[in-house]
């Protein structure tokens, strides 16, 4: 019985894991989806005078350090990573 209760907590380790990998992915796409929507309202020239780049950017920074702490696969957060800081550029 031990052993079923031991595979149950590594499976659902296992799966909060992947939850919180795809909640820091949604997490990132939608700061973008935003900073893009706003863009196609209000143009470019309101964005990039806005504190929202900046602010977004901490947002983006902040959720990889946060999935940093779960994540134990450094390719991972290495993809996701190099992904959303390439849109900071």
């Amino acid at each position: 019985m031990e052993k079923e209760h031991l595979a149950l907590l590594q499976k659902m380790t296992e799966q909060l894991t992947e939850l919180i990998y795809i909640n820091g992915i949604i997490a990132t796409e939608l700061i973008k989806i935003t900073e893009n929507s706003a863009a196609i309202r209000r143009g470019e020239d309101f964005l990039n005078k806005s504190n929202c780049v900046f602010e977004h950017n901490q947002l983006n920074r902040r959720i990889i350090e946060i999935l940093k702490n779960y994540i134990n696969k450094p390719e991972k957060i290495e993809s996701l990573e190099k992904h959303v800081l390439n849109h900071l550029e």
